[in-house]
């Protein structure tokens, strides 16, 4: 199996420092590629600046070909338990999905993987009220011809409309989580709210219980019945 962290890890790091890469980030993840690899496969920034030459290493090492642009780790980690469950090995496939740590990074990720940076194929997958830092990031990075697909609202209630609230709480029982969503549910402040409304703010009132549901529930999904958004992001993989 291909591992990709060290490649997540130095596209972090150099996303979140800004164009051009701080020096040294390359040595920094034990990076070391041939003079003028950089050139040698086009790998341009919109400043005019080659990409670190590491980095396109390990991409090529890695057999990178696609990046999946996502919101953060609670998407992350559906995305790759979905893709377990579908019996599709993404790293193999020549894909990895990056948790960008916000919608508002869309711009720089792109900007770094995209046509103006390592040339990968760009995709992704957001809230729809996000959708449009990822169409200005993909068009400043020059991938016109990109898709990424959106979530009606979020992905929490992509699961929530394609499971229901009645088999969402089995998944809730088995992880243990049910005396609490119970006791959630019950609170003064929820009483005016539906229960997928309810379900919605419980997944995200406590501490990496997003990320942990982001898995459990695409464990759950029939895979022939995927939510709209996520059935199109792995018909385009």
């Amino acid at each position: 199996m291909t591992d990709l962290s060290a490649f997540r890890a130095a596209v972090a790091a150099r996303a979140a420092a800004g164009l051009p890469a701080p020096a040294g980030l390359a040595d920094s993840v034990g990076l070391v590629a041939p003079a003028g690899l950089a050139d040698s496969v086009g790998l341009v920034t919109p400043a005019g600046l080659a990409a670190p030459a590491g980095l396109a290493a390990l991409a090529r090492e890695a057999g990178v070909r696609t990046a999946v642009l996502l919101e953060g780790p609670s998407d992350l980690a559906a995305v790759e338990a979905l893709a377990g469950r579908l019996g599709r090995e993404l790293a193999a496939e020549g894909v990895c999905a990056v948790a960008m740590g916000g919608a508002m990074s869309a711009g720089p990720f792109a900007a770094l993987l995209g046509p103006s940076g390592l040339g990968l194929r760009l995709t992704g997958l957001c809230d729809e009220h996000e959708q449009g830092f990822y169409r200005r990031g993909f068009d400043r990075a020059g991938a016109f011809g990109d898709e990424f697909f959106v979530c009606a609202a979020d992905l929490e209630e992509e699961f929530i409309r394609a499971l229901g609230v009645p088999r969402i709480e089995q998944v809730l029982a088995a992880a243990g989580d049910l005396p609490a969503w119970r006791t959630f549910a019950r609170q003064p402040a929820q009483r005016d709210r539906s229960p997928q409304q309810r379900l919605r703010r419980f997944l995200g009132t406590r501490k990496g219980r997003k990320i942990r549901y982001g898995r459990l529930l695409a464990e759950a999904l029939d895979p022939d019945r995927l939510p709209p958004p996520l059935h199109a992001l792995f018909h385009h993989l």
